[in-house]
């Protein structure tokens, strides 16, 4: 009974959260306020980036707490978090889920691959990185990001 005592007598304890990231919002983000639902696509990734985003959303790093919540809908989505090089099969139905995003809109490429290409630059079925199918607003670099990383531009849209 004494551990219980003590749990009790300290309350939960919490890492403080970091500063506030440097860089500079990309324009879009200022105009949706200080919480962002996020769509994530895959558009042709090797599923690294996927774990590490699984991280940034999960208890440790926790990104909802900086107002970045992912949803199931580009309809209800402010943004879309972009995985992997275009593929082929994957340059339509991504171009549909970013006119399905209703305006003001943002296109945050996470990964490498999703920047330029990555070790699948060049391949037969790759149509190229996002930003040639469409506009991106903000990039994060990794072979996977790390979830600092990840979490760090997600505050840099949300102004958290």
């Amino acid at each position: 009974m004494g551990l219980w005592r003590k749990i009790r007598g300290v309350g939960p304890v919490a890492e403080p959260p970091p500063p506030r990231p440097d860089g500079d919002r990309p324009a879009v983000a200022a105009e949706l306020g200080g919480s962002v639902q996020l769509r994530h696509v895959d558009a042709g990734s090797c599923n690294g980036c996927e774990v590490e985003l699984g991280s940034a959303f999960g208890p440790v790093y926790d990104a909802e707490r900086y107002g970045a919540r992912l949803v199931a809908s580009p309809r209800h989505a402010d943004a879309l978090l972009v995985t992997g090089p275009v593929t082929r099969n994957m340059q339509e139905p991504l171009r549909r889920t970013y006119d399905a995003v209703p305006a003001p809109k943002l296109v945050v490429a996470v990964g490498d691959c999703a920047r330029n290409c990555g070790v699948f630059a060049g391949a037969y079925g790759v149509a190229g990185a996002v930003r040639d199918v469409v506009p991106v607003d903000l990039e994060v670099a990794g072979c996977p990001p790390r979830p600092e990383a990840i979490v760090e531009a997600l505050r840099t849209v949300t102004g958290r």
